[in-house]
């Protein structure tokens, strides 16, 4: 027997049509490419968005086109989120830290047709445009007069302009919910990038289970200013979300340093934030070099990396801030864990608490997670016996864009995180270690073999192997371990010299060490494990 209720696709674009209607007049404060403060609300968003949505009707962008972007927090990035997804694009956010031929592979294999960006980007999208055959238009995220006279862009138009000649009239269309929505590459593993293809019901599932109390509990008292940009997974669904419960937001554009996000703290009366560690890095040590305080900030998520204990430690007791642990990845939408404390644990003392809120949280509702043996499997959860991290659920990858990588899901359903963790009978888990050789730097994700295959093209190089030490800032930084060919010689330098141009500059090991010889397994890979034994008190120079 089925149930006698209504049934309505879930539509990202319900979110923002809720929020104009409901919460229109709330602010959208961004801080804008050009320096200034610009202050929209979600009816204006709401209104513009549909003019996007016209815009690519007049060019004729297909259904499921690929729409890429290449942008930092801002309100016209959040206009996009909407009238792309919204009229049954795919939105593709595209991150600028990427080396420019990584970026331009992306946007091929995206077979992105348009994209857009901040001005401030004109100088990287000139270096990749003639590598991009199949945008069509290239669009920057400006007024009209803000466009040099000789861009060097073919068929470059003004965003204000391109959307300023369409109509704010649009009905939002109603469509299969399960219709692709947006589209992240990860770079969390080995080889080229893989693209995760997220839904509308996808998206929409994972912004309600965020928002939830257990969780991020937001709602329109808020003011949230998102750190974590929406070129990584989507802001970790925070543009989304924000519009569902209308909140106030604040963007804060490109510049993330100590001072900016602090003033803008202050400014608009910001409660609470989300971002990765080394922004709040950059947020403590200001504070503390001008002896300052924050008046209304109250809650922080902590996610991509882990949250140095002293770091919330420092947020509680100098500043009155509670970090929260979030974990996830590209493949899950991204959130999979969240550390709010149990009901039982509130009476608890600050040392047990503390704890558990190191540990990187509890599973959102509708994701299920397991940990397995080398064999596939379950082991228990005791909190002690670590074993393969497996996850599933309603926004969790089943595969990936294009079929890269093929079966990537047990007989079960689970997808294999590359994480080795631990849960305890309460559902706290912790990452005790990575089954990938992957590094994360600043919450970002360098592949170990990508560096490596690069020093092996060095004429002098044997072997090589890259390798992730801890980093005070970074959280980890790579290293790589050289074995020079006989007769050979060549420095440290000369090697990292090796790198210009190839990657992006943030993904070159930060030193290069010689050994006789890198410990080889039973079949001739290369044993990790052992070779960060060998530099376990290694101190990365700074």
């Amino acid at each position: 027997m089925l149930g006698l209720m209504q049934y309505h696709p879930l539509m990202i674009s319900s979110a923002i049509e809720f929020a104009a209607n409901y919460h229109g007049d709330t602010e959208i404060v961004s801080r804008r490419v050009e320096g200034d403060i610009h202050r929209t609300s979600y009816a204006e968003v709401n209104r513009r968005a549909k003019r996007i949505a016209n815009a690519l009707d007049a060019m004729q962008v297909a259904r499921s086109a690929r729409v890429g972007t290449l942008a930092w927090n801002g309100y016209r990035h959040f206009e996009l989120y909407y009238g792309v997804s919204g009229s049954g694009r795919v939105l593709h956010t595209v991150n600028p830290r990427l080396h420019p031929e990584q970026m331009a592979w992306i946007i091929n294999h995206a077979e992105d047709e348009l994209l857009c960006f901040d001005i401030t980007f004109l100088p990287l999208i000139k270096a990749i445009a003639g590598h991009c055959p199949g945008v069509k238009h290239w669009i920057a995220l400006c007024d009209a007069d803000k466009l040099p006279a000789d861009t060097g862009v073919a068929n470059l138009l003004s965003y204000e302009a391109w959307i300023g000649a369409a109509s704010d009239q649009y009905a939002w269309p109603v469509f299969d919910e399960n219709l692709a929505s947006s589209l992240c590459y990860t770079s969390g593993t080995t080889g080229n990038p893989k693209g995760v293809l997220y839904s509308h019901r996808s998206t929409m599932l994972h912004a309600m289970a965020a928002g939830s109390p257990d969780v991020m509990g937001l709602s329109s008292r808020d003011c949230v200013l998102p750190v974590v940009p929406m070129f990584h997974v989507n802001a970790w669904g925070l543009p989304y979300l924000m519009a569902m419960v209308g909140c106030k937001v604040v963007f804060p554009g490109a510049q993330l340093d100590g001072k900016s996000i602090y003033e803008l703290f202050e400014s608009e009366q910001v409660n609470f934030s989300a971002g990765v560690p080394t922004v709040w890095q950059m947020l403590i040590g200001y504070l503390e070099a001008n002896n300052l305080s924050l008046s209304t900030m109250k809650r922080t998520v902590i996610g991509g990396s882990a949250c140095p204990p002293a770091m919330m430690d420092t947020f509680r007791e100098k500043y009155g801030v509670t970090v929260f642990h979030a974990w996830g990845m590209t493949e899950m939408s991204p959130l999979g864990t969240y550390g709010t404390l149990k009901g039982k644990h509130e009476l608890a003392d600050w040392p047990t608490q503390r704890a558990l809120l190191l540990k990187q949280g509890r599973p959102v509702c509708g994701v299920d997670m397991k940990i397995v043996d080398p064999e596939g499997n379950a082991l228990p959860h005791d909190g002690k016996v670590s074993g393969d991290l497996m996850v599933r659920g309603s926004w969790i990858v089943k595969e990936y864009f294009k079929g890269e990588g093929g079966q990537i899901l047990d007989h079960e359903g689970y997808f294999s995180t590359g994480d080795v963790a631990n849960i305890d009978a309460d559902g706290f888990m912790q990452i005790t270690d990575r089954s990938k050789d992957v590094i994360k730097s600043g919450g970002e994700w360098i592949s170990s073999i990508d560096v490596e295959n690069i020093a092996m093209a060095h004429p002098a190089v044997a072997m090589a192997a890259c390798i992730g030490i801890r980093h005070a800032k970074w959280d980890e930084r790579p290293i790589l371990v050289v074995v020079k060919k006989p007769n050979t010689d060549v420095s440290a330098r000369e090697i990292l010299q090796f790198y210009d141009g190839k990657i992006a500059k943030w993904q070159v090991p930060d030193d290069v060490q010689f050994v006789d010889a890198i410990p080889l397994g039973a079949t001739g890979k290369m044993q990790k494990a052992k070779l960060r034994e060998m530099f376990v008190n290694y101190a990365l120079p700074q």
